[in-house]
């Protein structure tokens, strides 16, 4: 047979690609591209687009004539009647995100807003209890700053700012954690409360919305896409795996 790669010694033909695909962990990669084409197949797009798509193409990829783009389909291997389909890819699967996912966002945006609202807050943590209590009666006597006390006492990470931590999600801390800090008061310093080898004093010092603007509104529709993508790469391999499994037991 012939080869189809020759890499130093080793020749490399068609059968053994699949196998290899598999072994270096690239086949739900590639898959991934093989859905997305199949997706975006019947999607057409304006004369216009097509422009602006090279014109950003070129600016991307530091192209300036066309000696300079057949030296950069050379080095990967791509052939002239190749480029189209490179160019216009990507515009195509934003277009297919949005005719499918665009008028689900703000509805995705509600089901997520809670764990997308931000905060910012002042954490201590200790392994004693009643250096905990302590600590606690201090702020809450203003003995004594909290990111004073955070930067003594505190044994993570937020000693270094004082125990500022933030602004962050809300679905980025413990699931814990985070429930305090959605049912605080800005100012409003938690008594003691134990979570796993810690004990925290937690303040929460800024509750910040979340907003859909337009960085939101791409993040959530990327997210729709990639759940469904994930699901179609799936539900490929699992409906491959069984065939092979039932063209073995035939065999058998």
């Amino acid at each position: 047979m012939t080869a189809l790669l020759q890499i130093g010694d080793r020749a490399i033909n068609v059968d053994e690609i699949l196998p290899l695909l598999k072994q270096y962990g690239m086949l739900p990669q590639l898959l991934r591209e093989i859905v997305i084409d199949d997706a975006t197949a019947s999607i057409s797009l304006a004369e216009e687009e097509v422009q602006e798509a090279y014109k950003q193409f070129y600016q991307q990829q530091q192209l300036g004539d066309e000696q300079q783009l057949q030296a950069w389909l050379k080095s990967r291997g791509l052939e002239r009647e190749q480029l189209d389909y490179l160019v216009t890819r990507t515009l195509k699967l934003e277009k297919f995100k949005q005719d499918t996912w665009g008028s689900k966002v703000e509805s995705y945006f509600l089901q997520r807003k809670e764990k997308l609202d931000k905060v910012i807050y002042s954490l201590i943590r200790v392994n004693d209890i009643a250096v905990a209590q302590e600590l606690y009666f201090r702020v809450q006597e203003d003995e004594q700053p909290f990111a004073e006390l955070a930067r003594e006492y505190s044994k993570g990470p937020e000693a270094q700012t004082g125990g500022l931590i933030g602004p962050v999600e809300l679905g980025v801390p413990h699931p814990v954690l985070a429930k305090m800090l959605l049912k605080s008061q800005p100012g409003q310093a938690l008594p003691p409360t134990r979570l796993g080898d810690w004990i925290l004093i937690v303040r929460l010092e800024q509750f910040l919305p979340a907003q859909l603007d337009a960085a939101t509104h791409k993040r959530l529709l990327n997210e729709q896409f990639e759940t469904w993508l994930s699901g179609e790469i799936s539900s490929v391999i699992n409906n491959s795996q069984l065939s092979a499994d039932k063209g073995d037991s035939k065999t058998d």
